[in-house]
């Protein structure tokens, strides 16, 4: 495992940047893919895994992660960047033309019972190699978001702010996010009242105030502060134990497993529906 990668240079252009308000901006957006990727896939082989996760801050829902492998002689996609700063649309658009160019991707999810037990550092590591196990074509090597992961097995070099800096893991962040907000949205139907569609699980105002009225789920995190607080407030601890003995994930989230193959399908289907949508803004 090699140490976090700090510094970085001019590495690739988007294939058609974005109109910028000056030359000193449009610079800056395009050095954003560095030199670290180049490097790698010299030292260790073409096949370069990107690997992000998602999901690690809300007080609902699995973290999902995401492996993908892009072409090592093809240029950025333009407008790929760091999920956080694209709009819901721009995401699934460019979700759409990663899985199209990628050589391979995969999808990781640890749930929310995992979360529970082993804490959200640990499970998003468990996603993390969930998502890589996935992977139809087996990388030369890893790169992951953030800082070394001492406890995942892969060999891999940590990127700090790695989903701005490297392209591959910029896709990967942006195909991880767009999945886990679906998964959302699917949930939201079955538990109206706490607006995950437009939360995906964090805390809001209205998420906060279906707390309140109708008290947890069993796909919110009762090991995060916010939730322990509340049960103690509403004293609804032994109904939910019952509650969860019964209940089955209504998105079919395995506690023990990775994302079966059918849920994956079905989430496919879902961007490809999506990405039609959105064809004509284009």
């Amino acid at each position: 495992m090699q140490d976090e990668v700090e510094q970085g240079a001019p590495d690739s252009t988007p294939d058609s940047p974005s109109p910028a308000p000056n030359r000193k901006l449009r610079k800056f957006r395009w050095a954003r893919w560095t030199t670290i990727e180049r490097d790698l896939r010299r030292e260790k082989g073409p096949l370069l895994a990107g690997v992000d996760e998602v999901g690690r801050g809300p007080i609902a829902g699995p973290v999902v992660a995401c492996a993908v492998i892009m072409p090592a002689d093809t240029r950025a996609i333009a407008g790929v960047d760091d999920s956080k700063r694209l709009t819901h649309d721009q995401r699934v658009r460019l979700a759409s033309k990663i899985r199209e160019r990628a050589v391979a991707f995969a999808l990781g999810a640890a749930s929310v019972r995992e979360i529970d037990r082993i804490n959200i550092y640990q499970a998003s590591v468990l996603a993390m190699q969930r998502a890589l196990s996935r992977l139809k074509v087996t990388p030369d090597y890893v790169v992951i978001d953030g800082r070394s992961m001492r406890t995942l097995p892969t060999p891999h070099t940590a990127i700090v702010h790695g989903d701005a800096r490297c392209f591959s893991i910029a896709c990967a962040s942006i195909l991880a996010k767009v999945t886990r907000d679906l998964l959302m949205t699917r949930l939201s139907k079955h538990y109206p009242h706490y607006i995950w569609e437009h939360n995906a699980g964090y805390t809001t105002r209205e998420h906060v105030a279906g707390l309140t009225s109708y008290g947890i789920t069993p796909h919110h995190r009762k090991s995060f502060c916010r939730i322990s607080d509340l049960l103690l407030e509403l004293q609804h601890q032994t109904e939910l134990e019952d509650l969860e003995q019964r209940v089955l994930d209504d998105v079919g989230v395995p506690d023990e497993e990775d994302l079966d193959d059918e849920m994956i399908a079905a989430v496919d289907l879902d961007l490809d529906d999506l990405s039609q949508r959105l064809e004509p803004e284009l």
